[in-house]
């Protein structure tokens, strides 16, 4: 197991072709609360305890450099081992930018919650900038008896510029069965993404999955949250193959979207657990 500091890491470069960087982070279940055996940074990645809430780990991924550029390839690896809970969040708005090529950017996130282990992932928004190109994916592995919680923002385009393209595919397995595998395209060069079946006039989008073992006896119902579609609009729908549930999000602008995701995740995320 590898235990680095901030302090350890090197400092990070940029090549003509784009950073290729990796960071892992596991949780350990330890005498009655959660440790950090591995928390390895590199790159645009610095990992920073913070303090810990109850018997939760909590890790703050800050970036050390301007990233996804184009050509970068990004991969966050976490893993909330049997019995364990890992809080990951970020220090700021993720920002892609246009890069030194024309080759588009990747940001992989891998999540692993192993029995009765939870995890949250909570990152602040991803801003696609304009002339960005970034293919984001986050993959969850979860056991029967996991919670997870598991928040995304995508913005498109700063206060008044165009947005970049952004691809963005969500898969979770639960047992090895997969339970929800989405894709989802926007901006320059993705069919329809700004007509009305899919975001309209809307430039913020962004989901809350929520899963639960104790969404096996008490299953939530479907429903549409927001007054004003034009202030943006959320459903929250459960999972037909997993005790789960997905909420998905759209507003004009970040500020409403977080608005519409701090209300579905206060009436969705059971009591007892700590999220802030």
């Amino acid at each position: 197991m590898t235990l680095a500091t901030p302090e350890a890491v090197p400092t990070p470069r940029r090549t003509a072709a784009g950073v290729c960087a990796t960071a892992r982070i596991a949780a350990a279940a330890r005498g009655g609360t959660s440790t950090l055996p591995v928390l390895d940074g590199d790159g645009p990645f610095e990992l920073r305890r913070l303090h810990s809430r109850g018997t939760e780990a909590r890790v703050c991924v800050v970036g050390a450099m301007s990233a996804p550029l184009g050509g970068d390839r990004l991969r966050i690896e976490a893993d909330a081992q049997e019995g364990a809970a890992l809080h990951l969040t970020t220090a700021a708005a993720t920002l892609a930018l246009r890069g030194p090529t024309p080759e588009h950017a990747t940001y992989d996130v891998r999540l692993t919650v192993g029995g009765r282990a939870q995890l949250h992932w909570l990152p602040k928004p991803l801003i696609c900038a304009a002339g960005s190109n970034l293919r984001q994916t986050c993959t969850v592995g979860l056991s029967p008896t996991a919670r997870l919680v598991l928040r995304e923002e995508q913005i498109l385009g700063r206060k008044g510029e165009p947005p970049g393209h952004l691809t963005t595919r969500l898969t979770v397995r639960r047992e090895g069965r997969t339970v929800l595998d989405q894709q989802s395209a926007y901006g320059p060069g993705a069919p329809g993404w700004d007509g009305p079946a899919v975001l309209a006039d809307h430039r913020a989008v962004g989901q809350l999955l929520v899963v639960a073992p104790e969404f096996e006896e008490h299953s939530p119902d479907a429903r549409l949250l927001g007054g004003d579609p034009g202030a943006g609009r959320c459903i929250v729908t459960p999972l037909a193959a997993a005790p789960a549930l997905l909420v998905t999000a759209v507003a004009p602008d970040g500020l409403r979207l977080r608005r519409l995701l701090d209300a579905a995740q206060t009436a969705s995320v059971p009591r007892g657990w700590a999220l802030a």
